[in-house]
């Protein structure tokens, strides 16, 4: 039993690794902002999947108060377009995780070791605990390497906090989330049909 949870947890620690390191800036371990309510940006991300019928719609409350850096970059990216046509690559019992533009080719191989071409991201953490629904960007083993890929938690996951970039919450859409997140057959995490997402686009919130 022992044994199995140190290979579980071993596993875990590696979910939400980016294997993306070209863009890398390396630093010592960010201090964690504390005591910060997370508050909803004037904006939102709206999650449109390609198969409407199946997976819906996903969307998405934003904190600029908490990430500045990694929702600017996620609000770019969106409105320039990267995300459009890539997929969830990565589902398991813990996230589902998508956003990188390497998903949009025909090699499967290459899927979650990819990014954009802009500048990586400094880690922006804070004591929020990773809930269900939390939207997180993911990394490489170097804390500053966020850069395209975000992951959607699908339950209360504490072994990730003030580990990942927290920078928003699903507000609506979680049982699309659950949806993607039990698609099979999957090789491993990454379904053998694709889980394509039509666009992210950023809309005024309610």
């Amino acid at each position: 039993m022992k044994i199995k949870s140190f290979v579980f947890l071993f596993i875990m620690a590696g979910l939400l690794v980016s294997c993306s390191e070209s863009k890398t800036v390396k630093n010592a371990a960010p201090e964690v902002k504390k005591s910060t309510a997370p508050v909803a940006d004037s904006e939102v991300a709206v999650i449109e999947m390609e198969n409407a019928a199946a997976f819906g719609t996903i969307r998405i409350e934003l904190y600029s108060n908490i990430a500045p850096k990694m929702v600017a970059r996620f609000k770019e990216l969106a409105r320039e377009g990267v995300y459009d046509g890539t997929t969830f690559h990565r589902l398991n019992q813990s996230v589902i995780q998508g956003g990188d533009p390497n998903s949009k080719d025909d090699d499967p191989g290459n899927d979650g070791q990819g990014g954009s071409q802009k500048p990586n991201v400094i880690a922006e953490f804070s004591d929020i605990p990773y809930d269900t629904g939390i939207v997180g960007a993911a990394r490489s083993q170097d804390f500053n390497s966020a850069n395209s890929q975000f992951f959607i938690t699908l339950k209360r996951e504490p072994a990730f906090d003030n580990k990942y970039t927290i920078f928003g919450k699903v507000i609506e859409g979680m049982n699309n989330v659950r949806t993607i997140s039990g698609v099979e057959p999957k090789e491993i995490e990454r379904p053998v049909e694709a889980v394509r997402i039509k666009t992210i686009t950023i809309q005024p919130g309610r």
